[in-house]
């Protein structure tokens, strides 16, 4: 096996597998009315392995939590963290879960609210870019957060994630 858990087809080994599949994510999908339907916030992954893509780089604000952390209150924080913003307050329509390619549970909720992409703070990571290079760079979790109509959403949100976006739709009508 390599270094970096791959084997030498580049699949990453059964153990990393399974241990991917065990992570869970918790947020909040932000939505609003507009004249000509639903709208909702999405934001755009941040770093270099996603600057150049759409399709498939925009999600719901969320992030990772530890089993002993309730998923509601992990969403909260995560929309906090990601957008350095407070949550918004108002009713809370539980959008379910769903699994993403990677094996992440995603847990979402929905709320109605409204606010200006301009004013978010992201969140940011270090990774080290580039690769092998030995140093260490910080990205906003985010690069930026739009207001899309579910159907423009619906072409760039993760795949698994799009199920949040049916799910919304169906109990707004």
């Amino acid at each position: 096996m390599t270094d970096d858990r791959r084997d030498g087809r580049g699949r990453r080994d059964r153990h990393e597998q399974r241990a991917r599949r065990g992570r869970r994510s918790a947020g909040l999908l932000l939505f609003r009315r507009a004249g000509d339907g639903l709208e909702v916030l999405l934001g755009h992954m941040g770093g270099p392995l996603w600057a150049r893509r759409d399709a498939g780089a925009w999600t719901v604000p969320k992030g990772e939590y530890e089993p002993d952390e309730p998923a509601w209150e992990a969403a909260r924080r995560e929309f906090r963290e990601e957008l350095g913003l407070a949550p918004p307050d108002g009713t809370v329509l539980p959008l379910g879960e769903v699994r993403q390619a990677g094996g992440k549970v995603v847990t979402a909720w929905a709320v109605e609210g409204d606010l200006d992409p301009a004013a978010i703070t992201p969140g940011t990571f270090a990774m080290e870019w580039p690769p092998r290079s030995g140093r260490t760079r910080e990205f906003p979790e985010l690069d930026r957060v739009a207001w899309l109509g579910l159907d423009r959403a619906r072409e760039v949100i993760v795949k698994a994630q799009v199920a949040f976006l049916d799910r919304l739709a169906e109990h707004s009508l």
